[in-house]
């Protein structure tokens, strides 16, 4: 799927062309929100280019797993990933949602999301989840404005001990 967010910048599933700057979002990413992501700064720096460009090539095809980028010809400005569980085979998970602080509030989530969700109507799911820490108020108004859901779901932080998440739901 490639949709157009402004008339120089492109919604598309990575590929392997993307891997550098992939990394270099990612870093950003983990340097900006640190609680929104499942591995630390210094994590994400200390691993090789090799595996970035592994991790991007498994999801450029698939059904498994994909990535979407925001990008202006450029530098990588969002990032949306979906993926599915085997306890929910129904659903696709979005994870690592992240827009550059500049960019935040001009339509790039919504392309990001959209672009997830198409691609999980085309893998045969229909429905989105994602979970949100607790306090993040931004992120859920922004969520529940792309029609997302809060499900009263809490569940453990994977990292951050004592730190809650809630989860959201919403038709793909």
């Amino acid at each position: 799927m490639t949709s157009t967010v402004a008339p120089t910048m492109t919604v598309h599933r990575v590929t392997p062309a993307d891997a550098g700057r992939m990394r270099a979002l990612r870093l950003e990413m983990l340097a900006d929100s640190p609680l929104a992501f499942l591995e630390t700064l210094a994590q994400a720096a200390a691993r090789p280019h090799a595996d970035y460009r592994r991790r991007i090539a498994q999801a450029s095809t698939g059904g498994q797993l994909a990535q979407f980028v925001a990008d202006p010809g450029g530098r990588l400005i969002g990032h949306a990933g979906g993926t599915v569980l085997p306890e929910d085979p129904r659903a696709t998970v979005v994870f690592a949602v992240y827009i550059t602080p500049a960019q935040r509030g001009r339509g790039v989530l919504r392309e990001l999301v959209e672009a997830v969700a198409e691609w999980s109507v085309a893998m045969g799911r229909g429905e989105l989840m994602l979970e949100v820490v607790v306090g993040n108020d931004r992120a859920v108004r922004a969520y529940e404005r792309l029609g997302f859901e809060d499900t009263g779901v809490r569940v453990p932080h994977p990292i951050v001990p004592g730190l809650l998440e809630l989860q959201m739901r919403r038709r793909a």
